[in-house]
């Protein structure tokens, strides 16, 4: 699976404001396509710019997640002042925005022929929660609507050319895109939620003792059974990623099979 690292903001040759037409437009998404800028108008030249504060917000989340991504504390990694860092994003709804873009990145490369659409769409899927593992705090992001900054617009794409290739319309390749995109944020939430509890495992041998008396009790045989046989597990492996994704996959075929 290929996914490119983080640095994917466009290179816009300068760090100062866009200029914008459009007032409608929403926070940050001038700034993620690369508009002119002003100048000039600003004061002194900027110390700083606009991918090294989102690079810096990036460093902080990776670090010590969501939470961490402040705009002082961002602006104290760099070197500005509270202030100071809103010559370069008018908000931290703005900030969002380009950070989701960059850590996102580029979407994978998918088979070009797209004639193995289950194979195309695996790649998509695991790419995401790939994504989540190096960035888990991208599971926290707000989702504020339908993709519209470059690389996001890329990821759609993919998934979208793939589905409609193999013979969905549009309205059921998005609806299907976002059935595999809800999939992958769920289980990368689940994973790292797991990950990172403090909570002592089910298949502790404290808890087995504990539990198995009480499950026998009221009468809940199958997961007796399974604590018994160490099958109950706060794990999400590898193989209930695949499970649960062929299922997924199995029902998009036969949405399919009904074109054909």
């Amino acid at each position: 699976m290929h996914t490119k690292s983080i640095g994917a903001l466009p290179t816009r040759g300068t760090d100062l404001m866009p200029i914008t037409d459009d007032a409608e437009l929403p926070p940050g998404l001038a700034l993620a396509w690369s508009l002119p800028v002003k100048a000039g108008k600003l004061g002194r030249k900027p110390s700083q710019s606009v991918e090294q504060v989102v690079a810096a917000a990036v460093e902080l989340a990776d670090a010590d997640g969501f939470a961490a991504m402040s705009m002082p504390k961002i602006a104290q990694k760099i070197g500005l002042t509270a202030n100071a860092i809103y010559r370069y994003v008018r908000s931290r709804d703005e900030l969002l925005v380009l950070v989701a873009e960059a850590a996102w990145g580029p979407a994978p490369e998918l088979l070009p022929d797209a004639r193995d659409w289950r194979a195309a769409a695996t790649i998509w899927t695991r790419a995401m929660l790939d994504r989540c593992e190096v960035h888990p705090w991208l599971c926290d992001l707000p989702v504020r609507g339908a993709p519209v900054t470059p690389n996001l617009l890329g990821w759609a794409e993919a998934i979208l050319k793939v589905l409609t290739g193999a013979g969905l319309t549009p309205g059921e390749a998005i609806a299907c895109a976002f059935l595999l995109d809800g999939y992958a944020r769920q289980l990368a939430t689940t994973r790292r939620d797991v990950r990172e509890s403090t909570a002592t495992s089910v298949q502790s041998a404290a808890v087995t003792k504990f539990l198995e008396p009480r499950l026998q009790e009221l009468g809940y045989s199958v997961l007796a059974a399974m604590m018994a046989g160490n099958e109950y597990t706060d794990e999400v492996v590898d193989d209930d990623v695949a499970f649960g994704l062929e299922r997924i996959l199995d029902g998009i075929d036969v949405l399919i099979a009904t074109k054909r």
